[in-house]
């Protein structure tokens, strides 16, 4: 994994990554997630992130563990997972988009149709 954002933790990356995980159906409702020495693997980090990402997981509800099985994800979690992206995105995300676009005289027509183009290529795949 190419860890870009450097203002965030890896570990919340990793976090990040996985709820975009669930949210894409890689991991259904109760399903087992890769043991955490797997999962460290895959990402080329210290076992120690990645159990930190599933620490911060199972706080929020996301994922839970049974001992000596694994982690598995909650039944609930994407929606959790939503609600927490659009409480985000409420927060702060959306209005920098928006400061962004009007600098960039972006017209909200100019969006939809971007944003069409966007839900029409995700379906394509």
């Amino acid at each position: 994994m190419i860890f870009e954002e450097s203002n965030k933790a890896i570990y919340i990356q990793i976090a990040d990554r996985i709820c975009n995980e669930i949210l894409e159906g890689h991991f259904s409702p109760d399903s087992r997630l890769p043991s955490v020495r797997d999962y460290a693997g895959d990402m080329q980090v210290n076992a120690n992130t990645v159990m930190r990402s599933y620490d911060r997981l199972s706080q929020k509800g996301i994922i839970y563990n049974r001992r000596g099985i694994g982690f598995f994800v909650a039944s609930d979690a994407k929606d959790k997972i939503l609600a927490e992206k659009a409480e985000e995105l409420e927060d702060s995300r959306i209005y920098e988009f928006f400061d962004l676009l009007y600098h960039l005289n972006i017209s909200p027509d100019d969006l939809r149709k971007q944003y069409i183009r966007y839900i029409e290529n995700k379906n394509n795949k």
